[in-house]
């Protein structure tokens, strides 16, 4: 299911400007190299958008539509994604340490071998997610829902589970242990 039929940034424009640009501009704006600026992307429509390996660091994703897209890989350190759409989407081995991904659709999403160290999932949703193997220390995982979620192999050290929903989460295998 991954990776087919996905739209290269090229083909997408977001406030009249190429995608391919924006993520040129933020690039450069992450290594503070002359012509760089903050991918400013809340709100945006990038629904089954090819972002693998991308460098999204700092970036504002705020309540983007990312249904289907392939984040796989991606550096996305800090990076505000709350409220975003995320559905399906494959986020496997991606660097999320400290990203805001408040209120944010993971329904389904692949974030096998995720790096969510310091992550911010408050009220999230990753019903039937695929965490397996992914690093959730010291995650803020309050009131999510992580119902029928595979947590397999996944790291839950140090992380706030208050309120969470783990009804028919497979976790077999899932390290939880508060230091």
């Amino acid at each position: 299911m991954f990776g087919k039929g996905l739209k290269s940034p090229k083909s997408v424009r977001v406030a009249g400007k190429r995608l391919t640009e924006i993520l040129e501009a933020h690039e450069r704006f992450v290594r503070a190299a002359a012509g760089g600026a903050r991918a400013e992307l809340a709100g945006a429509d990038l629904r089954r958008v090819d972002l693998a390996g991308a460098v999204l660091a700092h970036a504002n994703l705020a309540g983007a539509r990312l249904e289907g897209a392939s984040l796989r890989e991606a550096k996305l350190t800090e990076t505000d994604l709350s409220a975003a759409k995320l559905r399906k989407a494959d986020l496997r081995t991606c660097d999320a340490t400290g990203a805001n991904f408040a209120g944010a659709d993971l329904t389904e999403a692949d974030l096998s071998g995720a790096e969510l160290f310091r992550a911010d999932l408050t009220n999230s949703v990753l019903h039937n997610a695929k965490v397996r193997a992914a690093n959730f220390r010291q995650a803020v995982l309050r009131n999510a829902d992580l119902t029928g979620a595979d947590l397999n192999v996944a790291s839950l050290r140090q992380t706030d589970l208050e309120g969470a929903r783990l009804d028919g989460a497979d976790m077999a295998t899932t390290i939880v242990r508060k230091v």
